[in-house]
C-alpha cells in the first residue's frame, strides 16, 4: 500500500508514502478509504490525521499513471474527497513542503488543514491545458476569496502558504505550525482539541460570492484572453470558478467536470501533457543505469569569455559552483567580466537579485591567463571560435593539463565530438555540451554523445545539467546534430519560398502566426547571417548537390549580418528589436527571380507553414532512424526549448501525429512535384513513410 495507517492515542493518522511527491495513484487513493473506513469503524479513535511521507503533502496526481485506466479508476479522487467530508469523526490535513493539484484538492476536503510554514501551495493543471478536475474550482474561492483563487487557477504559480495564510477572511488554514519539525505534533494537539466539536465545518458549505459579480468576471476574461491566445484552458478557469459563485456547490461541480473532460481532448492540452512527460523522459538514457556513479563537479573551468563563454559561466555560478575562466588576452578577460557584471547589474535593478546574491556569484568567479592554471578543475567547456584548427589546439592543451577523471566538454554546434575526443588521450572524458544563446537564458542543453564518451560521463552531465536547471537531451555525433541539422532544411525552405514569390516578412508572419516565437527571416537576423553564410560556404565544397536558394549569400555580400550591423533582412533601429521591411532587399530578391526566368506567384499561408514545419518532421525522421536522438519526443524538446516551436503544438514531430502522418507524407508528395523545390529532400525519410503506411506516429 501507498498509503500507511496507524493510531497513536486516540488519533488515527493516515500517511502518504508515494515517494517522490506522494502522487495519488490508485494504491494511494485505496489506502486513504481503507484508512478512513478503519478509523470510522474504531470507537477508540476520536479524530484523523491526513499527511505525507518525505518531502511532500502531495503533489497531485500519480504520472506514472498519466493516460493510463488507472487514472479515473474508483476510488477517484473525487470518490476519495466524498470519504473524507462524509466522514463521522473530524479529518485534519496536516499539510507540509509541497501540496499541489490534486493534492490541494484532498486537503480541501478535509474538515481542517494544518500547515507548516514554507509550504508551496498551486493549482498547477492549466500548465497541461487542463483545469482543476476535482473540485479545486469550487472550493478555493470558497476558502481564499473569488480573486485570489481565480489568479492561483489561471497561473498555475505556487505561492507560500504564510503568503494565503494572511490573506483577510481566508480559512484555507486553520493554523501554521510554528515549524515544519513541529507540525505532527501540533496537528495531533489540534485534532483533538477540535475532536468533539459538532457539526463538522465542509468547504463545499461556505458561501461564495464576489460583490461585482458580472463586471469582474468580464474583465478577468479580458484579462486572460490577452495573455493565453493560443490555450483554451485559463478562460475556461474564469468560467469554472464564475459557476463557483452562480451555482449550488453540486451544479458546480458538474460544470468542473464537463470543462475538465472537454480540455482533456483538446489538441493543446495533449500537446502540453505530451511536453510533459517527454521532458521527464529526456532526462533518461536507455544504457545508463539510473544508479551509475557520478563523478564529483565542485568546479568548473570555462575557455572564452565571449558571449557563450560568459553565458555558460553564469549558469554555473547561479548554481553556486566556483568558475575559472580562460583567455588568451587580459582585455578579452575584462571584456567578458563586465558583460556577466552588465547582465547580473540588470537583473539587481529590476528587483530580481538581491545584492547580496549578486556579490556571492562574482565571488565564485576567477580568471586566468594559463592553463596550468586549470589543473585542479573538475569540468571544463570550451567556448571558443567554430573552427576545428582552434579547437585542435585547445584540447592538446587540456588534454595536458587537466587532472585524470575531468570531464572535457565542447559547447560546438555542428563539429564532430568524435573528431575533437581524438585530440586527446582521453577520449572517453570527451562530450559535446551544445549551449544555445544567450547561454544564461535559453533552456536547452544538447548533449553530444561521442562514440567513446564513458557511461558515467553521461550520468555526471545529465545530473549537471539538471543543477543548472537545463533541459537536457542527448544527440548522437553528425553535422549540426538534433537541432541545427533540421534547422538547415527549414532555412532551405525559406529560400526557396523566396525564390518563388514570398517576401521575408510574408513568410515570418505565416509562422509566427502558427507560433512560433519568430520567423526563419527574423531568427537569421538575431543569429547572424554571417553564421549560416559560413555553413553553406563549407557545403558548397562538401555537398555540391544540395541546392540553395541563392538570396541569403546576395544579402550577406551586402554585409547585411541583421542585427548586429543593423541590417539584415530587415533594418533595425539601435536600441530596438522592431524588423522593419526594406524595399532594397525586396528589389534584390524580385531581381534575383528574374535572372532565374521564375513568375513569382502567390503562395498561401498553409502552404509556408506546412513546407517549413513538414520539412523539420521528414529531417527528424531521419535523425531518429540513424539512432541520433533516441525517441521523437527528445526532438520535440529540442525544438520547444531551444528553437522557439510553440508549446501548445507539442513539437514538430508531436504536431505531425496530430496532423496524421499520412496527410504529412501526402503533402511531401505535393511538394516534390515542385520543379523550384527540391524533389529528393521531399522523398518521405523510411521511418515516416513506414509509419505512415501502418496507421502509426512517431511518438
Amino acid at each position: 500500500m501507498t498509503a500507511h495507517y496507524e493510531v497513536q492515542g486516540d488519533i488515527a493518522i493516515i500517511t502518504l508514502n508515494n515517494p517522490p511527491v506522494n502522487g495519488l495513484g490508485l494504491s494511494t487513493r485505496q489506502g486513504i478509504a481503507d484508512g478512513m473506513a478503519q478509523a470510522n469503524a474504531n470507537p477508540a479513535v476520536a479524530a484523523i490525521v491526513i499527511t505525507g511521507a518525505g518531502k511532500a503533502f502531495s503533489g497531485g496526481a500519480d504520472i506514472k499513471e498519466f493516460g493510463s485506466p488507472k487514472a479515473m479508476q474508483e476510488p477517484n479522487l473525487n470518490s476519495v474527497i466524498g470519504v473524507l467530508e462524509n466522514s463521522s469523526k473530524p479529518v485534519i490535513a496536516a499539510i507540509h513542503t509541497v501540496v499541489m493539484g490534486g493534492g490541494l484538492e484532498l486537503a480541501l476536503g478535509a474538515h481542517y488543514r494544518v500547515v507548516a510554514p514554507g509550504t508551496s501551495v498551486a493549482l498547477p493543471e492549466v500548465k497541461l491545458g487542463l483545469l482543476p478536475g476535482a473540485g479545486g474550482t469550487q472550493r478555493l474561492p470558497r476558502v481564499l476569496g473569488v480573486e485570489p483563487a481565480l489568479n492561483m487557477i489561471v497561473s498555475g504559480e505556487p505561492i507560500k502558504a504564510e503568503m494565503l495564510a494572511m490573506l483577510p477572511g481566508q480559512k484555507l488554514f486553520d493554523k501554521v505550525a510554528a515549524s515544519a519539525e513541529s507540525l505532527a505534533e501540533e496537528a495531533l494537539a489540534f485534532a483533538r482539541s477540535v475532536a468533539s466539536v459538532r457539526p463538522l465545518p465542509l468547504v463545499r458549505d461556505l458561501k461564495c460570492k464576489h460583490p461585482q459579480g458580472d463586471a469582474y468576471f468580464q474583465f478577468a476574461r479580458n484579462m486572460v484572453k490577452g495573455m493565453s491566445k493560443h490555450f483554451p484552458a485559463p478562460a475556461k478557469c474564469v468560467d469554472a470558478v464564475e459557476a463557483a459563485t452562480k451555482k449550488k456547490f453540486d451544479e458546480g461541480m458538474a460544470v468542473e467536470r464537463e470543462i475538465f473532460i472537454n480540455l482533456m481532448w483538446t489538441a493543446e492540452s495533449k500537446s502540453l501533457r505530451h511536453l510533459f512527460l517527454a521532458e521527464r523522459a529526456a532526462s533518461k538514457i536507455a544504457d545508463v543505469p539510473s544508479d551509475t556513479a557520478l563523478r564529483a563537479i565542485n568546479s568548473v573551468a570555462v575557455i572564452g569569455a565571449g558571449t557563450m563563454g560568459g553565458g555558460i559561466a553564469m549558469n554555473f555560478l547561479n548554481a553556486g559552483i566556483p568558475v575559472k575562466m580562460l583567455e588568451m588576452k587580459q582585455e578579452a578577460l575584462d571584456r567578458g567580466i563586465a558583460t556577466i557584471r552588465k547582465n547580473y547589474e540588470a537583473q539587481v535593478k529590476k528587483g530580481k537579485l538581491k545584492q547580496d546574491k549578486y556579490d556571492q556569484r562574482m565571488g565564485l568567479l576567477s580568471t586566468t591567463l594559463s592553463y596550468d592554471e586549470l589543473t585542479g578543475t573538475d569540468m571544463v567547456i570550451e567556448a571558443v571560435f567554430e573552427e576545428i584548427g582552434v579547437k585542435e589546439a585547445v584540447f592538446k592543451e587540456l588534454d595536458r593539463v587537466m587532472k585524470p577523471g575531468a570531464i572535457l566538454a565542447s559547447n560546438t554546434s555542428t563539429l564532430d565530438v568524435n573528431k575533437i575526443a581524438s585530440f586527446t588521450k582521453r577520449p572517453e572524458d570527451v562530450v559535446g555540451l551544445h549551449f544555445f544563446s544567450p547561454a544564461n537564458v535559453m533552456k536547452l542543453l544538447e548533449v553530444v554523445r561521442g562514440e567513446k564518451t564513458a557511461i558515467d560521463v553521461m550520468a555526471t552531465v545529465m545530473s549537471v545539467a539538471k543543477k543548472i536547471r537545463k533541459t537536457a537531451v542527448v544527440s548522437g555525433v553528425c553535422d549540426g546534430f538534433i537541432g541545427n541539422r533540421m534547422i538547415e532544411q527549414y532555412g532551405r525552405q525559406g529560400g526557396f519560398l523566396l525564390d518563388e514569390g514570398c517576401t521575408p516578412a510574408q513568410v515570418d508572419r505565416a509562422i509566427e502566426k502558427f507560433g512560433f516565437a519568430m520567423g526563419p527571416f527574423r531568427m537569421g537576423d538575431l543569429a547572424g547571417n554571417d553564421i549560416g553564410w559560413a555553413i553553406r560556404k563549407r557545403r558548397y565544397t562538401e555537398q555540391p548537390d544540395m541546392k540553395y536558394s541563392k538570396t541569403a549569400d546576395l544579402l550577406c555580400e551586402k554585409g547585411r549580418f541583421g542585427q548586429k550591423t543593423g541590417a539584415g533582412w530587415y533594418d533595425y533601429v539601435p536600441g530596438k528589436r522592431d524588423a522593419i521591411p526594406n524595399a532594397e532587399v525586396e528589389a534584390m530578391i524580385a531581381a534575383h527571380r528574374e535572372s532565374l526566368g521564375i513568375t513569382a506567384r502567390k503562395i498561401s499561408d498553409e502552404e509556408i507553414v506546412q513546407r517549413l514545419v513538414f520539412s523539420l518532421v521528414n529531417e527528424a525522421a531521419h535523425i531518429l532512424e540513424e539512432g541520433i536522438a533516441a525517441k521523437a519526443s527528445d526532438i520535440d524538446i529540442v525544438y520547444i526549448f531551444g528553437y522557439g516551436f510553440p508549446a501548445h503544438r507539442g513539437g514538430p514531430m508531436n504536431y505531425a501525429d496530430q496532423v496524421g502522418l499520412f496527410n504529412v507524407v501526402q503533402a511531401m508528395h505535393r511538394f516534390a512535384q515542385n520543379p523550384l523545390d527540391d524533389a529528393k529532400f521531399w522523398q518521405p525519410a523510411p521511418l515516416l513513410a513506414r509509419l505512415a503506411a501502418e496507421g502509426k506516429t512517431f511518438n
